[in-house]
């Protein structure tokens, strides 16, 4: 019988790390944003990148995303999905490291309180930020924004960039910022009733510059099966 495989060398193969980096993303003023940190040390000092960290050798790829969330940024229970691996050996001048890259979603409020007060810490229209960003943070952004306006025509994704209630206008203004165009609004609005991802709560709002509209919300039955959906719809703890 011949043996199909080559031994092992560990000399042949050069020592690998690994990351996780953080694409948190949010709709502020009729944009959609992304959370970037200036970098405070080599290689790239100074220049804007995501919030990310090495993996620990102990430690699993969601727990360490959950950790960048929590530490870097200070917050927890974001939607929060795997979005692709990046391996190009030079990406990264200090050694052959693949990032696995994570995105995550906001409702504006919570990401404005955490970039409060933080001087590393930037909410930048993802068609404005500086380029390049450090390593091919460029690219990890392009991807996620992708992904998430492909997922808007099949999962209610957007709710988890509103409040808890929310008017139809709202939930318009959120697909239009992720989709870069406006939609026709009936249409739109007619589409997201015969969804069953939203229902009414009877009450209507209370302050604003338009005209008092009704108040809707995730439909129950929807939020069951987001937290069961696993890696396609997950939120953090």
């Amino acid at each position: 019988m011949f043996e199909t495989s080559e031994p092992y060398d560990p000399t042949a193969y050069p020592p690998v790390a690994v990351t996780v980096d953080l694409v948190l993303m949010t709709v502020l003023n009729g944009q959609l944003r992304v959370l970037l940190q200036r970098r405070d040390q080599e290689p790239f000092a100074g220049r804007l990148a995501l919030p990310g960290s090495f993996v620990g050798p102990d430690e699993d790829l969601d727990a360490a995303t959950h950790r960048v969330l929590a530490q870097k940024v200070g917050l927890s229970g974001a939607w929060l999905e795997q979005l692709y691996s990046f391996g190009d050996p030079a990406r990264d001048p200090r050694m052959r490291i693949v990032s696995i890259s994570y995105f995550a979603l906001l409702p504006a409020d919570r990401l404005k309180a955490a970039v409060t007060g933080r001087n590393d810490l930037r909410l930048v229209p993802v068609d404005v930020y500086e380029t390049p960003l450090a390593f091919d943070h460029d690219a990890i952004v392009d991807l996620a924004r992708a992904r998430l306006q492909g997922k808007l025509a099949y999962t209610p994704v957007a709710l988890a960039l509103l409040p808890d209630q929310f008017t139809l206008r709202d939930l318009q203004e959120v697909h239009e910022a992720i989709l870069a165009t406006r939609l026709n609004k009936p249409a739109f609005r007619r589409r997201m009733l015969d969804s069953g991802w939203i229902e009414g709560t009877g009450e209507k709002e209370t302050a604003g510059a338009f005209r008092p509209a009704e108040l809707f919300r995730q439909t129950h039955c929807d939020r069951s099966q987001a937290k069961a959906a696993g890696p396609q719809m997950r939120t953090s703890d």
